[in-house]
């Protein structure tokens, strides 16, 4: 039985669109369905050209309802995936999916990270603090932003002269290289 994972997001998916790619004819996981708390999300639309479906929610629902919750649990989801997701996930999806519910994140964790630093933000903050090196963060997700349990990193150099775009183009691309490959083999740990 292929297990299944669940991806969230906000916005345009590319992360979305990778995971997508990546599991589309593998024998030991799909992705079952793909959740957004944005109706114009393009990320609907990447999945709509896979043939998962998709759920739209709204703050209501998410927070004070298990309409979320339990279509997931209704469709046996093994893993939730946070791919450019930009809400605090509410207790009853934690308690619902322990220690199966991961992010990735633009920076390399714990610095830079928090409620507010997502996207062009994140990447702003390093270079304004001149740091030497960038990269991303795959971790648990708990009860706040950006501090569950580290699961995997991958960094980069930044260079003198380095832009917000070369920061943002060298951080995507480990983020593509390497989401897939850790969701993989977190499910190969999954009974």
């Amino acid at each position: 039985m292929k297990k299944r994972i669940a991806i969230f997001a906000s916005g345009s998916g590319s992360n979305a669109q990778k995971i997508m790619e990546h599991f589309k004819y593998a024998d030991n996981a799909e992705v079952a369905l793909v959740l957004s708390n944005n109706p114009e999300a393009y990320v609907l639309q990447r999945a709509d050209n896979f043939e998962i479906p998709t759920h739209v929610f709204d703050k209501h629902s998410f927070y004070q309802t298990d309409e979320v919750v339990d279509l997931l649990k209704r469709l046996e989801i093994d893993i939730v995936v946070l791919a450019g997701f930009l809400w605090l996930v509410p207790e009853n999806l934690l308690k619902a999916f322990p220690n199966k519910i991961i992010n990735i994140h633009p920076a390399l964790l714990p610095k830079f990270g928090g409620k507010g630093m997502y996207g062009d933000r994140v990447h702003k903050a390093v270079l304004a603090a001149g740091e030497e090196e960038h990269g991303i963060t795959i971790h648990f997700v708990n009860e706040n932003f950006d501090e569950g349990e580290i699961i995997y990193q991958a960094k980069f150099r930044i260079e003198p002269g380095d832009t917000l775009e070369i920061l943002k183009f060298n951080g995507q691309q480990l983020e593509h290289q390497h989401y897939p490959k850790v969701i993989e083999n977190l499910l190969k740990k999954y009974n």
